[in-house]
C-alpha cells in the first residue's frame, strides 16, 4: 500500500540508533526528571563515566541554573557533532520502532516511535489542532530548551503521545508480530528503569498502522465517540514531553523564517520523533504531580491560601465538599479546603494561588513525582509539600475537547523512573 501516511501526522522516521557502544549506559531518563535530586544525576554520571551515552546529548533540568550553561549546552552540540561524524549511529530509514517496556513493578507498556508532523500541533489553548497539549506550557521554560535544540543537529525524544483507542486497533496487534519483526534491542535500563525492548516495523506492519490510524482519525467516528457534533478532530494528546515538543515546534518556526515558503514541508524541523501510547494501556496510570515550596514560611503561606479562597478552612485532615488540598510541613499536616467554585480541580486552584503569591513573597516551587519524595522534603524547615490526589486518565481526552487545556503538571504517567528513557535519535538539520 502506497503512501499509507500521507495525510496522518505520525510518520515512519528515519531513525538512528545506537551502535558499538552499552545501551545500558547509552540510555538515559527524560531531562526533566529529579530537577532537585542532583544526586539522582550523580550516580547516572558515575555509571556512564566515559562511556558513549545520551547523557552527553541532552541537558538536565537540575543543571539549567548551573554557572557553565552556556558551556555545557555547546559540549552537547559538539558532541552530538562528533557522534554523527564518528558513525556512532546506523539509520533505519523509514522506520517505526514497537517497545514493549517492563517497568519495574513488572508492568507492560507498549509503544510506538514515529515522528509527529509539528504542523498538526498546537499548544495554545483553545486549539483545534490533530495533535493538542494537554496543559498550559509555561513559556520561561521554552528559551533553555531552544538554546539546546536550535542548533543540535540531532534530537533525542522523550515525548510521549496519547492515543484514545479503547478497542486496541493500533499499537496492541503488534505484540502478537514480533517474531515476523527485527529485534533490535533488548537490555535492562538502569537506576529502577526496568527492562525495553525494540522490534522495526516490516511492511505489512506499517500498512496495519496506517490503517488503524486513519480510521481513529476519521471525523465521524471522533464525533460519535465523544458525543459532539462537526467537532475538528483531536488525534492525539500530549502525555509527557508537552515543553519538548513546544520547544521543536518553536524551533521549526524559526527555520521557516529562515527559507522560501517553498522549503518548509522539506525541513527535517519540521517533525519530531515522538512514542505514541494508547491511553487505554493496562500499564498506564496517571500519578498526581505534587508541589513543594522551598525556602518559605509555611505558615504565612497556608494562611494566605485560606484568604485567597473566600469560604476555604484549614482542617486537620481532608474533608468532604470543596477542593481539598492537603498539606505536609515541619511538624504539621492537615489540609486547606477551597469552595469548588474555585476551580475545576484541585490542582488548578493550587496552582493559580502560588502562581500569585510566588511573586510577592519568597520561595520556590518544584514538581514532585511520589509522595514519599514529597514527603521527605517537607519534613525539611522552611519548606511546604502540597500532595494532590490522581486524575482519573479516561477524563483527559473529553476534558481536552471541550474545556482546553489543563492546569501545568496536572498528571504524570507514572513514576519519575517510568519516565521515557533517551534511545532513538533523528537528524533534524
Amino acid at each position: 500500500m502506497a503512501n499509507t501516511f500521507d495525510n496522518l501526522p505520525f510518520k515512519p522516521a528515519d531513525i538512528l540508533l545506537p551502535q558499538g557502544c552499552d545501551y545500558d549506559k547509552w540510555a538515559v531518563v527524560a531531562c526533566d526528571q529529579y530537577t532537585s535530586q542532583p544526586e539522582y544525576w550523580q550516580r547516572v554520571e558515575e555509571r556512564v563515566g566515559r562511556a558513549p551515552s545520551a547523557l552527553r546529548l541532552i541537558l538536565p533540568e537540575s543543571s539549567l541554573d548551573g554557572p557553565q550553561v552556556e558551556m555545557d549546552i555547546m559540549d552537547i552540540n559538539a558532541t552530538m557533532s562528533r557522534y554523527v561524524r564518528e558513525g556512532r549511529f546506523k539509520t533505519l530509514p523509514g522506520a517505526m520502532v514497537y517497545v514493549e517496556r517492563t517497568l519495574w513493578d513488572g508492568r507492560l507498556r507498549r509503544g510506538l516511535v514515529g515522528m509527529a508532523d509539528l504542523t498538526a500541533y498546537d499548544y495554545e489553548p483553545g486549539s483545534d489542532a490533530l495533535i493538542r497539549a494537554t496543559e498550559g506550557v509555561v513559556m520561561s521554560r521554552i528559551p533553555p530548551r531552544i538554546a539546546v535544540r536550535k542548533n543540535a543537529p540531532i534530537e533525542l525524544p522523550h515525548a510521549m503521545l496519547l492515543c484514545d483507542d479503547p478497542g486496541r486497533t493500533l499499537i496492541e496487534p503488534l505484540s502478537a508480530q514480533t517474531g515476523q519483526m527485527e529485534l533490535l534491542y533488548d537490555f535492562d535500563l538502569m537506576e529502577q528503569g526496568g527492562h525495553v525492548k525494540g522490534w522495526l516495523l516490516g511492511g505489512r506492519q506499517l500498512d496495519q498502522v496506517a490503517a488503524a490510524l486513519s480510521a481513529l482519525a476519521d471525523p465521524a467516528a471522533f464525533n460519535a465517540r465523544y458525543g459532539v457534533q462537526d467537532q475538528p478532530v483531536m488525534l492525539f494528546a500530549m502525555g509527557d514531553g508537552n515543553h519538548s515538543l513546544a520547544t521543536a515546534k518553536e524551533c521549526y518556526e524559526r527555520q521557516k523564517r529562515l527559507v522560501p515558503p517553498e522549503r518548509w514541508d522539506a525541513l527535517p524541523a519540521r517533525y519530531a520523533l515522538c512514542e505514541l501510547v494508547n491511553l487505554h494501556d493496562k500499564s498506564l496510570e496517571f500519578e498526581p504531580i505534587h508541589r513543594v515550596v522551598f525556602h518559605t514560611d509555611p505558615q504565612a503561606l497556608l494562611d494566605a491560601l485560606v484568604r485567597a479562597y473566600p469560604g476555604a478552612r484549614r482542617d486537620k485532615a481532608a474533608g468532604s465538599g470543596g477542593l481539598p488540598l492537603r498539606y505536609v510541613c515541619a511538624g504539621s499536616e492537615g489540609a486547606v479546603t477551597a469552595p469548588a467554585s474555585a476551580a475545576r480541580l484541585p490542582v488548578g486552584a493550587l496552582q493559580g494561588f502560588l502562581d500569585d503569591y510566588l511573586m510577592d513573597h519568597p520561595g520556590r516551587v518544584d514538581y514532585i513525582h511520589g509522595e514519599d519524595v514529597a514527603r521527605e522534603f517537607a519534613a525539611r524547615p522552611g519548606n511546604i509539600a502540597f500532595l494532590l490526589p490522581p486524575m482519573d486518565k479516561q477524563a483527559l481526552f473529553p476534558s481536552v475537547i471541550h474545556d482546553g487545556v489543563l492546569p501545568r503538571k496536572t498528571f504524570s504517567m507514572g513514576e519519575a523512573h517510568d519516565k521515557r528513557f533517551y534511545l532513538e535519535a533523528r537528524k533534524i538539520r
